[in-house]
């Protein structure tokens, strides 16, 4: 054996050596792989039935949604034909409002008047029947010092 066929056996040794020291990581990496594709596989058949199940549901929600804005609509017209009678009540309550303000002004100055008469009469009447009281009594005054003049006479 020469030199070269010995270093060519020692160089395929050390080869053997590598791939025997490389072989063991790989066999389980091996392991590891296949553990990955068998969750992967699980959660494959898993997720069919989730995904199922989620179509489901958004179109139950999508169901739900177009109900919420049919009955938002119907709330919308509502609220405008509310709308409308508001501003017609707003109107009317201003019509009131300027037919009492009328109403007031006509009815206020000749119940003012009025007032003022049944006033003024009701002092006439207290005066005159002061000044009647007071001519009694001047009378019944005069006639009882008449009557003492007389008896002082």
């Amino acid at each position: 054996m020469n030199p070269g066929q010995i270093a060519a056996l020692v160089a395929a040794g050390a080869f053997l050596m590598l791939v025997i020291v490389l072989a063991v990581p790989i066999l389980r990496l091996r392991h590891t792989v296949d553990a990955a594709t068998r969750a992967i596989n699980d959660l494959n058949d898993q997720a069919g039935p989730i995904l199922g199940n989620v179509n489901t549901t958004v179109a139950n929600v999508n169901t739900a949604l177009e109900q919420v804005h049919t009955s938002l609509d119907g709330v919308n017209i509502q609220l405008a034909k509310i709308d409308t009678m508001t501003g017609h009540a707003q109107n009317v309550t201003a019509n009131v409002a300027n037919l009492a303000t009328v109403v007031s002004a006509a009815a206020a100055n000749p119940l003012v008047k009025v007032a003022a008469f049944g006033y003024g009469v009701r002092r006439a009447a207290a005066a005159r029947r002061h000044a009647e009281t007071e001519r009694e009594v001047r009378t019944t005054l005069k006639q009882q010092r008449r009557a003492s003049r007389r008896g002082n006479r």
